[in-house]
């Protein structure tokens, strides 16, 4: 019934003269209408009656030297977001909703050009003292000057900061902010100012924090574990994001230097829980005792979030890759059904868009308001976007390989370059390139790749970087092809510019990696951020995924679509799965023995 009134509700606004005046809202959606409201007690997702209780052990990789994770001093640890509580708490079973925590009430205007938070009077820091108006506006001009530079970026957004009382702050937006920026503001974790004001927030830091979240730092080796217990006077328990949440007393996170000696440790009961990351080893990898005798549950949990777009990035700023036929012939070289079958046991599915796993991709051909956004750019773009949405080429079998040999062929020779002496080469240069990777378990499918590139006489010489030296070309745009990737929500917004557009293949480290720059993807990925509804979101996304899939400005790898998981029986979770997959903080322990 709550649902149906604020259906209601919403229909009769929408009938309403529309005004920029603020209104005062408990939920805030970046499109549309919140699904949960004030007579809501839990989230469909989570069990409100799960057990409180034992602890929860899992594996971290590396190390870590500092308890700050909004710094960029330093390697914060696993796990600190159980302990800061932010403005609004976001759910996963919609986009973009946020829901009251810190902020009991926000009022946000039509235009959403300010943002103005009431302060729950019950928030409190875990040492008992409240949450207060100095420590928001604190937390703000931290974040802006010294915090992550995604937070210096957005923070910078806001104009103006007005105090009127110790339970009330408004931020009011200037130049640049879109409908986005009120959301981004409204996640701000609250730092307390009485204990950071006395220490550098710019360096690593190692004694527990004073926080506000459903946990605390109880324990801390340096590099090695550190253990969260809950706190069990967490002021916020019993609100709506948070019941069947935080289930268990000690969460620890134990520090091992490589994932094989997690796994090790997985399998003697040493950690509780593990997400599997690497699809042949979920094929083949678990077939210890514990998980043949059913001590082990071992689940596929599928989602609807966007997956990763692996893929071979080609650097389009650098010839050859500045020629789309180029770029076509490679792609179809890559068999990537053989890949699949001997790499990954069958697990993966090919990426065909940049939102797999989503209805975010592209799909059929454009109609309604997505033909419309395209038909604006009609003699600009490819006209293949107006057709049906991007297809890999088949691949996996002798008859298709050989297909896709003929056709690269074709392009390659149209490109000018032709066999010579057994090797592709364009007015005597040979056809040969760099291929770097990140990581070590990316080289089985570059070898793969480079197998393929000799049979049609092109040469890829592979290098393993470590990670800065990965970064730093990375950053630098200093490759000629890698293997790398992007990641989307499920509500994308500004960073859609800050991946695709001019602006950004001109300015290093802005994540435009293949150096795409074109008018039409500048304007449409511009207006994802500005839509003024899920529809017109929707629209503006499957344009713009047709506009990329066209420039063939990479060549799409893999993903899974479900989430590995694995853990021992003494776990137990919710029945439901909401739409961006498993959330871990509803999980519980049902009992302690593994």
């Amino acid at each position: 019934m709550n649902r149906i009134f604020r259906f209601l509700v919403f229909f009769l606004l929408t009938l309403a003269p529309q005004t920029s005046v603020a209104e005062e809202l408990f939920g805030l959606a970046m499109h549309g209408v919140p699904r949960y409201g004030p007579g809501d007690t839990h989230l469909d997702y989570a069990n409100p009656d799960a057990p409180k209780g034992g602890e929860i052990r899992q594996a971290a990789i590396g190390t870590f030297d500092t308890l700050n994770p909004y710094s960029i001093k330093g390697t914060a640890a696993q796990g600190l977001n159980l302990v800061y509580d932010r403005l609004m708490q976001r759910v996963w079973d919609e986009p973009f909703t946020m829901y009251p925590l810190i902020a009991e009430k926000i009022d946000v205007p039509e235009d959403r050009s300010s943002l103005t938070v009431h302060i729950n009077p019950e928030a409190r820091f875990h040492d008992g003292t409240p949450v207060r108006a100095d420590d928001v506006a604190f937390s703000f001009e931290t974040l802006r000057d010294e915090g992550r530079p995604n937070m210096r970026r957005v923070y910078r957004l806001a104009e103006t900061l007005e105090i009127p009382d110790e339970h009330t702050v408004k931020f009011t937006f200037g130049e640049g902010y879109d409908k986005e920026t009120v959301m981004i503001f409204a996640m701000m974790p609250v730092l307390s100012k009485a204990w950071w004001e006395e220490r550098a927030f710019d360096s690593a830091v190692l004694e527990s924090p004073l926080a506000n979240g459903p946990y605390r730092v109880k324990e801390v080796d340096p590099g090695r574990k550190i253990v969260y217990e809950r706190v069990p006077d967490y002021w916020a328990k019993d609100l709506l994001p948070n019941v069947g949440h935080f289930n268990a007393d000690r969460i620890v996170y134990e520090y091992y230097r490589d994932d094989a000696v997690a796994f090790e440790a997985f399998k003697t009961g040493d950690v509780d829980l593990r997400r599997e990351w690497d699809a042949g080893k979920w094929a083949s990898a678990y077939d210890f005792p514990a998980a043949k005798n059913g001590r082990i549950q071992i689940e596929e949990i599928a989602h609807g979030r966007p997956e990763r777009v692996n893929a071979f990035i080609f650097n389009t700023r650098r010839p050859p890759f500045d020629d789309i036929r180029v770029r076509r012939a490679l792609n179809l070289l890559l068999d990537f059904g053989w890949m699949n079958e001997n790499l990954f046991h069958g697990k993966y599915k090919r990426v065909d868009s940049f939102f797999p796993n989503s209805g975010l991709a592209a799909r059929g051909t454009p109609q309604g308001l997505e033909r419309s956004i395209l038909e604006e750019y009609r003699g600009q773009i490819d006209e293949s976007v107006f057709g049906p949405a991007y297809e890999n080429p088949e691949t996996g079998t002798p008859s298709a390989t050989r297909a896709n040999m003929r056709e690269a062929d074709r392009l390659l020779v149209e490109a000018g370059w032709i066999v010579e002496n057994g090797m592709r080469a364009k007015k005597g240069k040979p056809f040969r390139f760099e291929l770097i990777l990140g990581a070590s378990e990316d080289e089985k499918s570059a070898l793969a790749f480079r197998r393929s590139l000799e049979k049609m006489g092109i040469q890829a010489d592979i290098r393993v970087l470590d990670s800065a030296q990965y970064l730093a070309r990375l950053n630098e745009y200093n490759f000629d092809m890698t293997l790398y990737y992007w990641l989307s929500s499920l509500s994308p917004g500004t960073e859609q510019y800050l991946y695709w557009s001019c602006e950004a293949a001109n300015q290093k480290a802005r994540w435009n990696y293949p150096g795409i720059c074109s008018p039409a993807i500048d304007a449409i990925s511009k207006r994802i951020a500005f839509a003024e509804s899920r529809e017109e979101l929707l629209a503006s996304t499957h344009a713009l995924d047709r506009l990329l899939m066209a420039g063939q400005y990479i060549i799409p790898l893999w993903y899974a679509g479900t989430d590995y998981i694995a853990y021992w029986k003494k776990i137990d979770r919710p029945e439901k799965t909401p739409l961006y997959g498993m959330v871990l903080e509803t999980w519980w322990v049902e009992s302690q023995q593994p």
